[in-house]
């Protein structure tokens, strides 16, 4: 199967992975709209989604009851309201800005997936391979690079609407994410001084830091978040803000901007915003567990390696493969419930507070830390 692949015309090739990507971001985008109304009404005590139902599948006995409790059908009926629902075009907005602000908003976040190592199989010579659609030296760089782009969509949505709330919810957005992504940028520097040791060619593929956290020894299989727990702290407030998460949702803060930068969008165009948020949300979740949570390693000082060793798996990578893409699957997915664990649970902040958090104490505690781990790099690696 690899060797037909990879005879196939480089056009081609890109087809196939632009549609894996587009075939996996959507439905992940549905699932987690389900999964933030259901998680919110479990932490909340009361009920989620659970009615709709096809009458069908009500006649099958446990399995339509199943279906309908977990809230399947409120995704269907969604999906199907948000693309054949009629799509109104304002009058007093910029009509051509209007309908290229969304997809705007969708290239970035189907774009920086294909930089993101999803799993890893062994090779004849028993090296870790990482499973990325594009392998680049400069993975992370990539992925900080295209996802800012993210933000033009946000200050168009805004200005095109030619409306004071969505104007002001693209204000914040630009300033809110120019602002800590600085700290965020600050905050992996340290990783990478880890990660690319003198004598070693130098690299910001994500797969050289899961690589490390593979390592034998005390230092060699610990887990970022427990080398560098500042950098992680940083990095993950820094992705909620990022990602317009709530305590840092001020684009679209509905208690004085009604709906911020969305406020004129519906329909299709709308549910666009919130799938490249979701999108978003997702690929941070697998930044940050490549980063700091091992990425494809079960548990600290446990690699992949021995895993497949003891399991008899050192010689069937696509059994091993599907393993590895499980338990990154499985780390991503407890980020994204963090995610909205946090978001129903503290409140929002204030607009002068997100700016005083970023620029007065992210900043200079992300410079510190830099500084630290630099002088400890050095002294280390002399």
């Amino acid at each position: 199967m690899v060797e037909f692949y990879t005879q196939l015309h480089p056009v081609v090739q890109g087809l196939l992975k632009g549609l894996a990507v587009i075939l996996v971001i959507f439905p992940i985008g549905g699932a987690c709209s389900m999964a933030e109304r259901k998680v919110s009404a479990w932490i909340q005590g009361r009920p989620g989604p659970n009615r709709a139902i096809v009458p069908w599948v009500a006649w099958i006995p446990f399995v339509g009851t199943f279906l309908q409790r977990l809230g399947i059908f409120h995704v269907m009926a969604d999906g199907g309201k948000m693309l054949f629902k009629e799509d109104a075009l304002p009058g007093h907005v910029n009509k051509f800005y209007f309908v290229l602000a969304p997809i705007i908003a969708m290239i970035p976040a189907l774009t920086t997936v294909t930089a993101v190592p999803f799993g890893a199989y062994l090779d004849e010579a028993g090296r870790v391979i990482p499973l990325v659609l594009a392998n680049v030296d400069i993975g992370l760089l990539a992925v900080f690079a295209v996802s800012s782009l993210g933000v033009y969509s946000l200050i168009l949505a805004g200005w095109a609407s030619n409306s004071k709330y969505p104007f002001l919810g693209g204000v914040r957005a630009s300033a809110q994410l120019i602002s800590y992504e600085l700290s965020m940028t600050l905050s992996v520097v340290p990783v990478f001084l880890w990660v690319n040791d003198p004598g070693r060619e130098a690299t910001l593929g994500l797969g050289r830091v899961v690589e490390f956290q593979s390592q034998s020894g005390f230092l060699g299989g610990m887990w970022f978040v427990f080398l560098m727990p500042v950098s992680a702290f940083i990095f993950l407030t820094s992705l909620f803000a990022e990602t317009n998460r709530q305590p840092f949702d001020m684009p679209e803060s509905e208690a004085d901007l009604v709906g911020g930068f969305h406020t004129e969008y519906g329909a299709f165009k709308w549910g666009l915003f919130f799938v490249a948020e979701y999108a978003h949300m997702v690929i941070g979740s697998g930044v940050f567990t490549l980063l700091f949570l091992g990425g494809w390693n079960p548990l600290p000082w446990i690699p992949l390696a021995d895993v497949a060793a003891w399991l008899h798996l050192a010689h069937q990578p696509i059994l091993l493969g599907l393993l590895s893409i499980g338990i990154f699957l499985g780390k991503v997915l407890a980020m994204i419930f963090f995610f909205m664990w946090v978001r129903w649970t503290v409140p929002r902040f204030r607009y002068d507070q997100v700016m005083e958090i970023g620029w007065k104490k992210l900043l200079p505690l992300s410079i510190a830390n830099l500084l630290f781990y630099a002088i400890g790099i050095a002294i280390i690696q002399k």
